[in-house]
């Protein structure tokens, strides 16, 4: 049977970019983004995975081969899940500023127990899910 209801992206470090994009072209099909380590704020240097990521892509950071910016708040809610303890994504690149998130929590884990850490993971589901609530309100 199918659902009406539209999908809650979530995204984990480079996923939250795609998420946050899709979202952005498609807010008319998309509940909700939550993204977990991602770094869509500020400098895209800002982790220490941009060499890594340029080496595979083969292309700058700087220099995406698609124009669309992460950092623009797209049109619906949006929860950055970030972390002080990280490791991989600067905290402020993660949180991201006020006006490019609705709400930024903090996760007391690092970059690769964010998908994976009980804790974690519960917190991501516990939180979507009580916002998704207050919203189809």
């Amino acid at each position: 049977m199918g659902s009406d209801r539209k999908p809650v992206l979530i995204g984990w470090s480079l996923g939250g970019f795609y998420a946050r994009v899709l979202a952005q072209r498609h807010p008319d099909k998309v509940a909700m983004v939550a993204t977990m380590g991602t770094p869509f704020s500020g400098s895209r240097r800002a982790n220490n995975a941009w060499r890594l990521y340029e080496f595979l892509a083969d292309h700058s950071v700087d220099d995406p081969p698609l124009p669309d910016d992460p950092a623009r708040k797209p049109p619906v809610y949006t929860i950055a899940f970030w972390s002080a303890i990280d490791g991989i994504v600067a905290p402020a690149s993660a949180r991201g500023r006020e006006t490019e998130r609705d709400e930024a929590i903090e996760l007391s884990v690092r970059h690769f127990e964010m998908g994976c850490s009980r804790t974690a993971v519960r917190t991501v589901i516990e939180t979507v899910n009580s916002r998704l609530e207050r919203l189809e309100q």
